[in-house]
């Protein structure tokens, strides 16, 4: 099941004894930081210019990629749990109508049926339901921390499958009783969450019944535990994650050298964009002559950072240190585009009718909510743009007019209605504005990664982007 693979993930790694010596040794970001600085300043050509090298390429065995393969899997699980405040495990549920879940309903029936028969039986045969309750049992005591040696203790006395059987051989067993104890037992052991469920098992009468009913609590129990170790790993992995995720990574380019590869370009393509920039700014009139360019470690990291606002999820690989935070990254880059539209029809509405709605601001948002709610969706396949800014033209023209009215003025003339839904639709295409917008929101994100971490006011945001102000904020700092 998916939620025991989980579980195994949760158990096997972020609090195994090797990750968590490994994950203690931490490094000073100071000296990560001046080898960063050194890796940038070097001559960068030196090892692209020597000879190729003769040797064959190293053949990468079965073994050493589905290790690469654990160690990025616990390495994505570990970095979900520490960034992901709302990172848990749920239940896995098979969907009704499919094959698996018709399957598992069959035979999980044919099990409770069979085992209904046995208890019927004159004497009855408690085989089954002893194993059960010594499967309940291991359950309730895999619950325990180490300190609750009494009820331990307990639990093992009250559901010893050696005494049950012996009972059951002078058909003296109190199966009733027995579920009781158990559902007593839960009763202390549960979240608060679970109450309620208590409740349900105390009020069930058939025994079959209320026996299928505790493996299902108990099965959320056991994802209530989970996600307690959970909650309770997160400061730790938060403090230690960078050394994790170095170690893991030194170790999947061990196994395969070229696990990097795809990084290394990101990182190379930010470089050279980055020296023709200096490059240009030195040789423009009044630029101070420079034997070589002064290129800063952090400037080329925020560049990269920024390509990835206009990043082609569906053509382009991700760079392989970025894989854990893709779908975050994706729905950022989403979230952006859908925010350069706003952006381009709240300008073109500006330049065109501004003087009219002036000094009207609950306008201005209710045109925002408009195109936000009509835009929803809008990086998807299916999605049709064109048709979405018609209906955006004509909501807005719907809307200028009706607070003309209410301030007695005249409303637009059909020829400027025409013109602002022309202009509006006309995003799709590639209207000049929709580069402007583009340009400035990259201004403002370069300048708002490149703050220091301790300032905490904004950057000036430029024209144009007032409407979306508050958003791009939030954007950035994610």
């Amino acid at each position: 099941m998916p939620f025991n693979d989980e579980k195994r993930s949760v158990n096997d790694d972020p609090t195994s004894d090797s990750d968590s010596s490994r994950m203690s040794e931490s490094t000073a970001s100071l000296s990560d930081y001046e080898c960063s600085r050194q890796s940038f300043t070097s001559d960068s050509s030196s090892k692209s210019s020597s000879p190729a090298s003769t040797s064959p390429p190293r053949v990468v065995t079965f073994d050493e990629v589905m290790a690469a393969a654990r160690n990025i899997s616990n390495m994505t699980l570990a970095h979900e749990i520490a960034v992901n405040e709302n990172f848990h495990i749920k239940q896995g549920a098979l969907p009704e109508n499919s094959l698996a879940g018709r399957v598992k309903h069959i035979v999980h029936q044919a099990f409770w049926d069979h085992l209904e028969a046995e208890l019927n039986e004159d004497p009855p045969e408690y085989e089954h339901a002893i194993k059960l309750f010594e499967e309940i049992r291991e359950t309730l005591l895999s619950f325990l921390t180490p300190g609750g040696n009494r009820l331990r203790t307990q639990i093992s006395e009250v559901l010893d499958t050696d005494l049950i059987r012996q009972q059951a051989e002078h058909h003296a067993v109190d199966i009733q009783g027995l579920a009781n104890y158990v559902i007593s037992t839960m009763g202390k052991l549960c979240a608060p969450v679970r109450d309620d469920d208590i409740k349900e098992l105390k009020a069930t009468g058939n025994i079959v019944e209320l026996l299928r009913q505790i493996f299902h609590v108990l099965d959320l129990m056991k994802i209530d535990m989970v996600n307690f170790t959970i909650k309770s790993l997160r400061p730790h992995l938060q403090r230690q994650l960078v050394d994790y995720e170095r170690t893991k990574f030194q170790e999947i380019l061990e196994e395969t050298p070229s696990a990097l590869d795809v990084t290394k370009e990101w990182i190379k393509e930010s470089v050279n964009e980055e020296l023709f920039s200096l490059s240009e700014n030195a040789s423009s009139p009044g630029a101070e002559s420079s034997s070589r360019p002064n290129l800063s470690p952090t400037t080329v990291l925020n560049n990269s950072y920024l390509k990835l606002l206009q990043w082609d999820y569906r053509k382009k690989e991700l760079p392989e240190t970025l894989m854990t935070d893709g779908s975050r990254l994706q729905e950022l880059t989403e979230r952006l585009n859908q925010l350069k539209v706003i952006a381009c029809l709240s300008l073109i509405t500006t330049n065109m009718v501004g003087t009219l709605i002036e000094g009207l601001p609950e306008l201005s948002d209710r045109l925002k909510r408009i195109s936000t709610v009509l835009l929803e969706g809008m990086n998807k396949e299916t999605f049709n743009l064109q048709e979405a800014l018609n209906s955006v033209g004509l909501q807005t023209c719907v809307e200028v007019n009706k607070s003309l009215a209410e301030r007695g003025l005249s409303t637009l003339s059909p020829e400027i209605q025409a013109n602002l839904i022309g202009q509006l639709s006309s995003i799709a295409e590639g209207n000049p504005i929709c580069s402007l917008i583009d340009k400035r929101i990259h201004l403002y994100m370069k300048s708002l990664l490149g703050l220091p971490s301790h300032q905490k006011c904004m950057p000036p945001i430029p024209g144009g982007l007032n409407v979306i102000q508050s958003e791009l904020e939030t954007l950035g700092s994610q």
